[in-house]
């Protein structure tokens, strides 16, 4: 059995393949610039041709690849982007056109492909991937699943804090099933709010297997907690801090206590600090994150308990755990201890054994064989312990 595991970031897009013919720790992987960066490169390169471009495809992270596309339009240089594609900037096309942007359709793009240089935008380039495993002798040809995740803040309504969109739907899942996992969907059960994650199935076109997305930010977390040493602890803290975003889960086992998102740009390591110790003992506010300029906060459990006593209650994951550096800390004050979680040997793929986790619950025809693959570790399973199932 062959599933593929993409976890697209801002930075990177880490690639897992999980093959149940070898050991987990010896499946293939692949760490490769974002899709986002990738557009951000290749405008950057073209913009002293001040050549015209034609943006065409789906919607895809932001951050760089806007950044680059609005930095062509200030420049002057003609940009055209189809309706799908232009919702990378923002889903109210009007404000698009505002930043000096042309919005086309399907006929005027074809008629100006022959007269301005052409990118197609989208998150998950299957084909692209499936050459690269090629070119090493690896067929995908055969996979049972597919498994990606994307950062998603949800199609708001017109006047709508698109932080505060994004974490009624953190508060929506988590209340529905309380579980990580409950942030992954099989393509063809996606809600109709989360406009990115159509936008992957949309653009993975017609695959031979079925495909799973989900959050990236519960799959870093659900990953991080396939680590030996944080499975042993009951109730934890476990924080995912992104390039982007930083998120934060308060659990009791497999259950979600507690949770708060926040921008990364917007917090320093006392700021952290704060907010994880007020998450721990139930005080934490929503408003003391998203009138901080970061998305909220939520705690379900009633009952505090005592944080920072050791090193394993409090986990971190995620490419900007630097921010926990130690030679950062501030004199004079006593400071948490971080454990940096790194499951089955690789921090950089979490996102990848959490989306592997997530799609053993969600397709039960899998579960056996991947729980398999995971057996001895002490993970969040729902229902079934990894050394409980068949041998």
């Amino acid at each position: 059995m062959k599933i593929l595991t993409v976890d697209i970031g801002t930075g990177t897009q880490d690639i897992f393949l999980y093959d149940s013919n070898l050991d987990i720790e010896n499946g293939f992987k692949l760490i490769l610039p974002s899709p986002t960066m990738m557009i951000h490169r290749r405008l950057k390169q073209s913009l002293h041709t001040r050549t015209p471009i034609l943006l065409t495809g789906h919607q895809m992270g932001g951050g760089p690849s806007a950044w680059a596309i609005e930095e062509y339009a200030r420049a002057g240089i003609p940009v055209y982007m189809t309706p799908a594609a232009a919702t990378t900037l923002n889903d109210e096309l009007d404000k698009v056109e505002a930043l000096g942007i042309k919005i086309v359709g399907e006929d005027e793009a074809k008629g100006l492909r022959s007269k301005v240089e052409s990118l197609e935008l989208r998150d998950f380039d299957f084909e692209l991937i499936s050459r690269t495993f090629n070119d090493y002798g690896v067929s995908l040809n055969d996979l049972d699943a597919i498994a990606v995740a994307v950062f998603d803040h949800g199609n708001a309504p017109a006047g709508v804090s698109d932080r505060q969109f994004r974490f009624d739907y953190l508060d929506e899942r988590i209340k529905a099933r309380n579980s990580l996992s409950s942030f992954a969907h099989l393509s063809n059960d996606i809600p109709k709010i989360m406009t990115r994650l159509q936008s992957v199935a949309d653009s993975a076109g017609d695959l031979s297997c079925p495909l799973v997305v989900m959050d990236t930010a519960p799959a870093a977390v659900l990953g991080a907690m396939f680590d030996p040493t944080v499975a042993k602890r009951e109730q934890k803290i476990v924080v995912n801090i992104g390039n982007f975003h930083t998120i934060a889960f308060r659990m009791l086992g497999e259950t979600i206590e507690g949770v708060f998102e926040h921008h990364t740009g917007e917090i320093d390591l006392e700021k952290l600090e704060f907010l994880l110790r007020r998450l721990a003992d139930g005080s934490l506010k929503h408003e003391d994150v998203f009138n901080d300029m970061g998305h909220g906060a939520l705690v379900y459990g009633k009952t505090p308990f005592e944080f920072g006593k050791d090193e394993f209650d409090l986990v971190v994951t995620g490419p900007r755990r630097s921010l926990f550096n130690r030679q950062s800390k501030i004199e004079n004050r006593k400071s948490l201890i971080p454990y940096f979680a790194v499951p089955f040997g690789d921090m950089m793929i979490a996102g990848c054994f959490g989306l592997l986790a997530a799609t053993a619950e969600i397709m039960p025809n899998l579960t056996e064989a991947i729980i398999r693959a995971m057996r001895g570790v002490r993970g969040p399973w729902r229902g079934v312990a990894p050394w409980d199932s068949p041998s």
